[in-house]
């Protein structure tokens, strides 16, 4: 297994608030770690949360021994949480702050993983499927059947999430273990910035496309989200789950 990686600030934000966390090595008792968090608030306020909850989360994974894995993560996003919430109490500038919320580790046959947020998590292969889903207004709107599918990446509502790190005491994820079936040969994840510019299908081309070289498919989908419009910043992580 090893992940490539990017984030850009695209071409319409001022600064890029969202952040990246990419261990293709052991982090505490996980093989690895693979995050990316989109953070909310104010001119420094959401930067400051997406690399905090981070932060926070790798810390604690490396502090906890002998749980199981979903038991902690759920720690790690607990203390996360927590250290977030503290930092908006304790300092004006960072309140009302927040971030989404998405990481994984892959073993040889499982995936573990868990999200806050309207952040993706993907498997890529024949097909491009997407595992998590989205803590949105507009997600909700879709499952009530209130809103098609198709029409829920340009509806002005698009970005206002469910969801959050930082933003109340108690924090709910969704987990999920999938197994890393052969005709997926990679694990995607990423902002918004790049799902509400890019088409699924197409990310998938991309992806497949650049299948020998994962890094230039980080590349290119920055590229092309950039291309499209731009509108928010674009992280991405792609995971060769290949055996090296």
């Amino acid at each position: 297994m090893r992940g490539y990686f990017t984030t850009d600030k695209g071409k319409t934000r001022e600064i890029n608030q969202d952040y990246i966390y990419c261990s293709n090595e052991p982090v505490g008792d996980l093989p690895n770690l693979y995050i990316v968090a989109d953070g909310m608030g104010g001119y420094n306020a959401g930067d400051f949360a997406s690399r905090c909850s981070v932060d926070s989360f790798v810390e604690c994974v490396q502090k906890k021994e002998q749980l199981t894995v979903i038991s902690t993560m759920k720690t790690a996003l607990e203390c996360a949480n927590k250290t977030v919430l503290q930092q908006a109490r304790e300092h004006e500038e960072f309140s009302g702050m927040g971030t989404t919320f998405v990481a994984a580790t892959v073993f040889p046959e499982k995936a573990y993983v868990m999200n806050v947020g309207d952040s993706r998590l993907y498997l890529v292969g024949n097909e491009i499927r997407q595992i998590t889903v989205d803590h949105s207004y507009v997600e909700e709107m879709v499952r009530k059947g209130e809103l098609q599918r198709k029409d829920a990446r340009v509806h002005p509502k698009k970005n206002v999430i469910t969801r959050a790190v930082g933003v109340t005491e108690d924090i709910e994820a969704d987990f999920y273990e999938i197994e890393t079936e052969e005709e997926f040969r990679f694990l995607l994840i990423c902002t918004d910035g790049l799902t509400n510019m890019v088409e699924d299908a197409e990310i998938r081309h991309i992806i497949m496309k650049h299948e020998e070289n994962p890094q230039d498919a980080v590349q290119m989908l920055v590229k092309k989200a950039n291309e499209y419009g731009g509108k928010d910043n674009i992280s991405v992580i792609i995971v060769s789950m290949k055996q090296e």
